[in-house]
């Protein structure tokens, strides 16, 4: 099994399948995985097979590193269309997440305005005030909502603590719309239980949390990397095209990774 352990504060720029080129924003250790999911499909592996000692990095080390990047960048030509809080785990774990998503967008404003603030975050921590206005000053506020199916989310996300879908959908009704939501659909089965979450059982109550949420976009995408769990397969074309189709119906904007 291949994994991606990112370099930590600053890593890229990626071609990212949704986003462009982006510049990444490691908020977690370099060398190892912190984050409150386990994702079987996680490219950056199991947590328990990815720990680490290495330190957070500072704020004072993602200000600086971020500045001496983007002028690099800038001298060669190249400006990256985002920059996108991601990396080895939830970034919104960093103890002081709120004051670095600040300075962050003061680099940005300073030394490359049009690029977009992005975040690919699990939505675990968006029931904190502080780290909800946080995520308020992000462009691309993407926060995942693989499924509305508690016995789903413990087989296939893996929440390391206590979860709550229906209050993690009222958290993320309170954005007004400033949110982006990302669902990953796939096939295949995990310790002998199907994971495929493209059937209506699965899609219609989600369709019903994104009626709810009223997100600015919904993106959907499949498995695109080698996953640390055997067994996971890709969602059709023409399914991840009709779950599409319902979304859009709902007056949504959405768009589709194969």
């Amino acid at each position: 099994m291949s994994t991606i352990i990112y370099p930590s504060p600053i890593f890229g720029p990626v071609k990212s399948r949704r986003l462009g080129i982006s510049l990444g924003i490691n908020l977690l250790p370099a060398g190892g995985k912190w984050c409150s999911f386990d994702c079987i499909y996680c490219e950056c592996g199991f947590n328990a097979e990815r720990r680490t000692h290495n330190p957070l990095p500072t704020v004072e080390e993602v200000v600086e590193k971020l500045t001496e990047k983007l002028r690099q960048m800038r001298q060669e030509g190249t400006v990256p269309d985002v920059l996108t809080f991601a990396g080895n785990g939830e970034p919104t774990l960093h103890p002081r997440f709120p004051e670095i998503a600040r300075r962050v967008k003061a680099v940005r404003d300073r030394e490359c305005p049009k690029a977009r603030m992005s975040i690919l975050s699990n939505a675990t921590q968006v029931h904190r005030t502080e780290i909800r206005e946080a995520l308020m000053l992000f462009d691309n506020n993407i926060q995942k909502l693989d499924t509305t199916d508690a016995s789903y989310i413990q087989t296939v996300d893996r929440p390391q603590g206590h979860y709550d879908v229906e209050h993690l959908i009222e958290n993320l009704c309170l954005f007004g719309g400033h949110v982006i939501i990302q669902t990953m659909f796939m096939g295949g089965c995990y310790e002998g239980h199907s994971v495929d979450n493209t059937g209506n059982e699965y899609v219609e109550p989600w369709l019903q949390a994104l009626e709810r949420i009223r997100p600015s976009q919904v993106m959907i995408y499949t498995i695109d990397r080698e996953t640390p769990a055997p067994g996971l397969l890709k969602a059709e074309p023409e399914k991840l095209d009709e779950i599409a189709g319902r979304v859009r119906n709902l007056g949504l904007m959405c768009s589709v990774s194969y």
